[in-house]
């Protein structure tokens, strides 16, 4: 058939019907032969006049109309700028965190606020950009405004194909982003944000001319133009032909270009129009069978942000760094350096320490360096422990504890542990608890430490060194050369060419908290050391000055590792030195004429503010300042402020060479010392909204919201680094696109230690492209580090992973946020330095939590001011709300050992609610959008529905059901016998001789066996005593009271043969009559029973004085004993007129004392064992076991009807028989091999408890669980996952298969809805969300999420049953992910209700969390 016209041919109706039937395509509601049928029936009668259209015209939508965003606005103040800009005269040394260019921006973003008198903090009114109103979305865009979002240029989708050319080489625009550095912070102010205000000038003027404002500007970076009306160079102009000029108020729905140019009507098919409205929506997490996330009904999803930026670049390709050079005097590993060096220049120094006032106390040489870690090595190997038994051997990991101030003792047991072999663990403080994890997880047994360590570490009354919480008990040396044996001359160590063995292990703390150990090779370390020498071009004999942390990162790196490898001298500044005298390190460059040093930004900043005290210093002599965290939003005036200070004492500006680096990629890359006189590298100046949303873009409408970054110089000689998405697969990001640094290197970490899953994703990470295949085979290492490569092959880092925010789809780097929060005047409220940034996870989502210390001397008015303005700073400049911000009092903050902020234990003391704040200021209405919505009725549907229809609010019904009885066996006995007496009479007639019932003791052995034959004639004898001496009509309800064996189920057949209803009753327990008596008073009272059957001993004890005191005995009803029955056969065995008939009353006690009946009918009765016996398979040739209590439910229907009904062999092991044995149940499936057992829980914690620790001695008594196919647990309440899982893990070792051990899911009204078959697939378990459930919604959620519950799957649905889940309150249908009440029906044992909670998904039932009789 002929394609149809265009739609303005077709009448109104049939295009509304075909784009429902689209709509019903795609939603999965009609197959795609149903489709095809259909709309070729409604386009039968018009095709001969409209054929030969193109059908790509024929559909149609409403037009979508885009909504501005809300925009931030946009201030200047020139007065509070150059206000900020003079120096202060107070002594505040953590100016290190003041940007200045920052600083103007908040200030310029505050300046509106400024005239309002606040003595309390006033609301900002805040409007999520996700949720937009009516008339907002009706609205069009005001370009008049000098807003960010609404003064910039978006695309339309008919321009991509004329931009494409233009976009293929993205470096053309990140060329722009690069400007010359200035010398001076003022300078650098100037050139970034008066240049790029006049080329966001020019920008407005090129675009007004033609008039596009749907355009989206190609992403430039720090654009710089030589005149403010000259056009920027990289932004090329569509073709005039393709633009399509529109006025400024129109409609932008009321004419659109397709790729060719060419205009068409504004109308979208539906297809498309659906596609687009299904891409503006979140996705739902892949979920398994069917299951549906209500995750939008619990809570407002915040839609996306249509007019965010999007990548444009090319996909980048893997940048690599200069090969590394080959140097013939490099030695083949760092120890064969240190023998080299300490043989032959002895007295060339190595290490020089300072006091604590910034003196040389003493002066480590090679000589010195190598004949004490010589002692020491040889100490450790031989002089610990005995010949025989040494206390470490080459391999073991050592834990090394060292005080800051004393880097030559470190050094020494460092190279002392590199020289024996074994491998050592520097750790930052003793006792701390995740620290302790670190250790413990390693293995270590032995600690090195000073003498005066030692002595300062606390101890017991005894003068041991106390056990810390959660540390490993450890064996402390002290590694003093005192104490250190001089080794044989004929003793050497080891020493080897580097390979991938273990050399160090260097700790890292999580974002969470967790402490974990970055293993490093011997060849990692060695290749390190020799790239640093390349990009440093260190020569011999050099002098560096190191003020950082000599036990980690780049303070090892330079200071101790790289130092031996070519011979330098290293001045260790310790951070207790520069507390008391900032400026030591400049005077040690200045007395050493040192040609490195290694800082950070705050010492720079101590630096310039002790600059004062002492000018004649002279840094000529520098040819690198090394700064280590130059990736910080701070760095770039730190540097640029120490230049302009100290550049009149020598120091150069090429000197200045930021890196960045990361404990498992090591150091990431390094800027290059450069020539004297060339120009230096140049700085992006980003907009923050882009870098929210993981894409490079200009600044060049709002200045406030930007972000000057400097590179870090180049990759690392022989390493090759790209930048992958942070989220997801490690996908390579395209070349404006901002994503997580992974660095491919010899030099790097190999694995943290003793975590094999985390490694896997962290060291071993191959890329991928677009389309999910891997780029290349050599795996990268994940930095940790946020970043781009540049121009030049520059990189750029923009932030860390742990310091990520996410919220609301946004990444915001909270290193940003402490800089906006103290960039607001904040001396006389908080200290500069002391402040903490985290996120919390509220309605699914992140948000901000500012923790800061408070002054002592700050009044509350200004605490609240000063917190009002961070709120309203943050707001504009990042556009994101904060949700809390709270001041504690001065030096409560947990610390580390370095003097910075825990962020992790600030973090969990807030959510603890231990932070104990003096002023806090809550603001969930600017942040949380997406409160829950309120709960609503569901519609009045009525249980009527479920028949007509399966959709239920556009949602799949929650519903199962079991394979149908009927089809499944048609000559089976149930077709020639309906009753379960009718059974036992055939049986005994077909097979007289096969065993029904085995009866066990406790000692195992065989008390009592019940075949076919015995049981028929035992039963007519029970009833013929019913009839004759209890003088029972047919219907009379007989209580039968007996211990768990084979004269219950005699008793209960001999109840049917009489027509009499048996009503089975635990016995009283002879030690507590009182408490147990009384139960069976009430049933016998309840249902009305005209007489009890039981032992002598029982009837005795009913009638005892013991019971008299707990009941009236003389009520009880006509007791007969079966003890000794007559021999005298029935005269006529009952049957009763219709399977509807009562067959027995089912009674128990819950555990809140509720008795309750239910009453079962023949027909009930043989349709629930038939349905046990085709999902078990159970057949005459089975033998089963059972250890439950046959008193009521499904051990009722296991222990006295399915052997009747299905003919296999049960195997009774009675329950109290474990207390005195309790290895009988699990002997005995042993013995009979047993493939099917059943039991309950108390039996399985019994036994997880009392033979957990005995598994060595199962196997000494021959047991052996390997023939066991199911271990079905009988209960009526939530599957105790824990208990099962420990179970099977403990008896594996004899056996048991993982898979065996399922449980059943019942209730009071239907014993059994779900049993685990021998055939069905293994038991599943899964998470869901508490959160979820308390708003009657299942969602599931990946294991260890927080609130989640563990629920296990309770079996399959039994044949001949049907489930679905309804409202509690209207019993109308519900969706397969909501919580309700479930009604079974259509199942041969009737109907029934029940409430619980329930999880259903294709056919799997979880559990149930409460249920009651209706």
């Amino acid at each position: 058939m002929a394609e149809p016209a265009a739609v303005s041919s077709l009448p109104r109706e049939v295009r509304e019907q075909l784009a429902e039937l689209e709509l019903e395509l795609s939603e999965g509601d009609i197959t795609q032969k149903g489709y095809e049928k259909k709309r070729a029936k409604l386009l039968a009668p018009y095709v001969p006049q409209t054929q030969g259209v193109d059908p790509a015209l024929q559909k149609e939508s409403r037009p979508q109309m885009p909504a501005p965003s809300a925009a931030p606005a946009s201030a200047s103040s020139s007065s509070s700028s150059s206000k900020f800009h003079r120096a202060r005269s107070g002594g505040a040394r953590d100016e290190r965190y003041r940007s200045d260019i920052h600083t103007e921006a908040v200030q310029a973003a505050l300046a509106k606020h400024k005239e309002q008198k606040m003595a309390l903090p006033m609301p900002t009114k805040r409007r999520s950009t996700f949720v937009q109103s009516p008339a907002d979305a009706c609205t069009p865009p005001d370009t008049s405004s000098a807003s960010e979002d609404e003064g910039s240029l978006r695309r339309q989708a008919a321009l991509s194909a004329a931009l494409h050319q233009s976009l293929q080489n993205a470096e053309s625009w990140i060329n722009r982003s690069v400007q010359g550095s200035s010398t001076s912070s003022s300078a650098s102010s100037t050139l970034s944000h008066g240049e790029g205000k006049g080329t966001s000038g020019s920008l407005a003027d090129v675009f007004a001319n033609t008039r596009i404002e749907s355009f989206s500007v190609p992403p430039d970076v720090t654009a710089t133009t030589s005149t403010p009306s000259a056009r920027p160079a990289g932004i090329d102009l569509p073709p005039s032909g393709i633009v399509k000029g529109m006025h400024k108020g129109s409609n932008r729905s009321s004419l659109m270009d397709t790729a060719d140019g060419v205009p068409v009507s504004s109308r979208v098919s539906t297809k498309i129009q659906q596609l687009l409205n299904t891409l503006k929506r979140p996705k739902r997490p892949p979920l398994k069978e069917f299951f549906v996330d209500d995750f939008e009904e619990i809570v407002e999803v915040p839609q996306p942000d249509p007019n965010q930026p999007k990548p444009e670049g090319r996909q980048m390709t893997p940048v690599k760094g200069e090969p590394l050079g080959v140097v013939c005097n490099w030695p083949p590993a760092l120890e064969a350096a240190l023998q080299r060096w300490g043989t032959t220049q002895a007295k060339c120094p190595c290490l020089t320490a300072l006091d604590v006032t910034g003196k040389p106390v003493y002066t480590l040489t090679y000589g010195k360096l190598w004949s004490r870690s010589l002692k020491l090595a040889y100490t450790l190997l031989n002089k610990l422990g005995t010949k025989n038994e040494p206390v470490l051997k080459p391999g073991d990991r050592v834990a090394l504890v060292y005080p800051n101030n004393d880097p030559v003792m470190f050094m020494v047991a460092f190279y002392g542990c590199l020289l024996a072999e074994v491998i050592p663990v520097p750790i930052e403080d003793a006792g701390g608890q995740q620290i302790g994890f670190l250790l413990g997880s390693c293995g270590i047994a032995l600690a090195l430490t000073t003498e005066v360590c030692l002595k300062g570490l606390p101890k017991t009354q005894n003068g041991e060194i106390v056990q810390f919480k959660g540390w490993p008990r450890l064996k402390w040396v002290v590694t003093d050369s005192k104490y250190l044996s001089k080794s044989p001359k004929d003793w050497q160590p080891n020493i080897s060419a580097a390979g991938t063995e273990p050399a160090y292990i260097e700790y890292k703390t999580s974002k969470e908290g967790s402490v974990m150990g970055v293993t490093v090779s011997r060849v990692a370390m060695l290749a390190h050391c020799q790239a640093l020498s390349q990009a440093c071009n260190y020569s011999e004999g050099e002098t560096i000055v190191n003020v950082l942390d000599f036990k980690k990162d780049a303070g090892l790196w330079h200071g101790i590792l790289t130092n031996v490898m070519n011979k330098l001298h290293t001045i260790s500044v310790p951070y207790s030195v520069m507390k008391t005298c900032p400026l030591s390190w400049v005077q040690r460059v200045h007395a050493h004429k040192a040609k490195v040093a290694l800082v950070k930004c705050r010492d720079l900043h101590w630096a310039m503010m002790a600059h004062r005290d002492q000018r004649d210093v002279s840094l000529s002599s520098l040819r690198m300042l090394i700064v280590t965290d130059g990736a910080n939003p701070w760095s770039v005036s730190s540097c640029d402020a120490f230049l302009s200070l100290f550049q009149s004492h020598g120091l150069k500006p090429e000197a200045i060479c930021p890196c960045a680096t990361s404990p498992e990629a090591m150091t990431v890359a390094i800027r290059r010392p450069g020539v004297p006189g060339a120009p230096l590298p140049g700085r992006a100046i980003l907009s923050m909204n882009g870098l929210s949303f993981g894409v490079i873009r200009v600044n060049t409408e709002d200045k406030n919201s930007a972000l000057t970054v400097q590179d870090v110089g180049h990759v690392m000689p022989g390493g090759m680094m790209c930048i992958v998405k942070p989220d997801g697969p490690p996908q390579l990001c395209k070349t404006d696109e901002i994503g997580e640094i992974c660095v491919s290197s010899r030099a790097g970490g190999m694995m943290y230690y003793g975590l094999a899953g985390v490694t896997k994703n962290t060291f071993e990470v191959i890329p991928v492209n677009s389309s999910g295949s891997p780029v290349g085979e050599v795996p990268f290492v994940r930095s940790g580090l946020l970043g781009f490569v540049g121009p030049g092959s520059l990189v750029f880092v923009v932030g860390k992973m742990d310091g990520l925010l996410t919220v609301s789809g946004r990444r915001h780097n909270a290193d940003d946020i402490v800089a906006t929060g103290l960039a607001v005047e904040s001396i006389k409220t908080v200290y500069r330095g002391r402040i903490a940034v985290f996120s919390v996870s509220v309605f699914y989502d992140e948000r901000i939590v500012v923790v800061a210390e408070q002054r002592p001397d700050a009044s509350e008015e200004d605490s609240f001011q000063w917190m009002s303005r961070v709120l309203q700073a943050i707001d504009s400049i990042h556009q994101v709300g904060v949700y809390c911000l709270a001041l504690v009092p001065a030096n409560t903050l947990p610390k580390t050992p370095l003097g910075g902020i825990h962020i992790s234990q600030t973090k969990q003391h807030f959510l603890e609610g231990s932070l104990h704040p003096c002023n806090i200021l809550m603001c969930p209405h600017t942040c949380v959008t997406n409160l829950p919505k309120p709960r609503q009725k569901q519609p009045g549907v009525g249980p009527a529905s479920v028949m007509v229809g399966n959709l239920v609010a556009g949602k799949r019904i929650a519903q199962a059901s079991g394979r149908d009885l009927g089809q499944i066996e048609d000559n089976d006995l149930v077709k020639k016998h309906q009753f379960l007496t009718e059974a036992l009479q055939w049986r005994a007639q077909a097979t007289p001789d096969h065993p029904l019932f085995l009866l066990l003791n406790a000692k195992g052995t065989v008390v009592c066996t019940a075949t076919c034959l015995q049981l028929h004639k035992k039963a007519e004898r029970i009833a013929s005593v019913l009839c004759d001496k209890g003088h029972l009509n047919a219907g009379d309800n007989v209580v039968l009271l007996y211990p768990p064996g084979i004269e219950l189920i005699t008793a209960f057949y001999g109840c049917l043969y009489s027509g009499c209803v048996p009503v089975t009753v635990r016995p009283p327990h002879a030690q507590s009559l009182v408490a147990t008596l009384p139960t069976v008073r009430m049933i016998v009272e309840v249902s009305k029973a005209a007489c009890i059957l039981t032992t002598q001993t029982l009837m005795r004890l009913l009638k005892s004085r013991e019971a008299a005191g707990a009941v009236d005995v003389k009520t009880w009803p006509t007791i007969i004993d079966t003890d000794d029955l007559p021999r005298k056969r029935l005269a006529q065995i009952y049957k009763p007129p219709t399977p509807e008939m009562l067959a027995y009353l089912d009674f128990s006690v819950s555990t809140t004392g509720m008795l309750t009946g239910v009453k079962m009918s023949h027909a009930a009765v043989s349709g629930l064992c038939r349905a046990i016996k085709l999902q078990c398979e159970l057949y005459s040739s089975r033998q089963i076991a059972i250890c439950l209590d046959p008193y009521c439910g499904l051990g009722f229907v296991l222990w006295c009807l399915c052997s009747v009904y299905s003919g296999h062999q049960s195997v009774l092991i009675p329950p109290m028989e474990l207390e005195s044995n309790l290895f009988l149940w699990l002997s005995t499936v042993s013995q009979y091999k047993i493939r099917d057992t059943f039991c309950s829980y108390s039996v399985m914690e019994l036994c997880t408890k009392g033979l957990g620790n005995q598994v060595e001695t199962l196997k000494a008594r021959g047991i052996n669980l390997s023939c066991v196919r199911t271990c079905v647990v009988v209960a009526e309440e939530r599957p105790r996952v824990s208990l099962t899982h420990s179970f099977s893990k403990l008896f594996k070792d004899i056996g048991l298969s993982s898979r065996a051990v399922s449980t059943t899911f019942g209730s009071r009204v239907n014993v059994a809805i779900c049993l685990q078959g021998t055939s069905g697939p293994d038991p599943t378990t899964v998470y869901v969300d508490l959160k979820s459930l308390r708003h009657d919604r299942v969602r599931l959620v990946e294991r260890g999420a927080p609130q989640s519950l563990l629920l296990s799957e309770s079996g399959k649905i039994l044949p001949g049953v049907k489930v679905v889940i309804v409202n509690p309150e209207t019993k109308g249908p519900l969706g397969d992910s909501h919580l309700g009440e479930v009604r079974t029906g259509f199942a041969p044992w009737g109907l029934f209700l029940l409430l619980l909670g329930l999880f259903s998904a294709g056919g799997h039932f979880g559990a149930v969390l409460q249920a009651f009789v209706r």
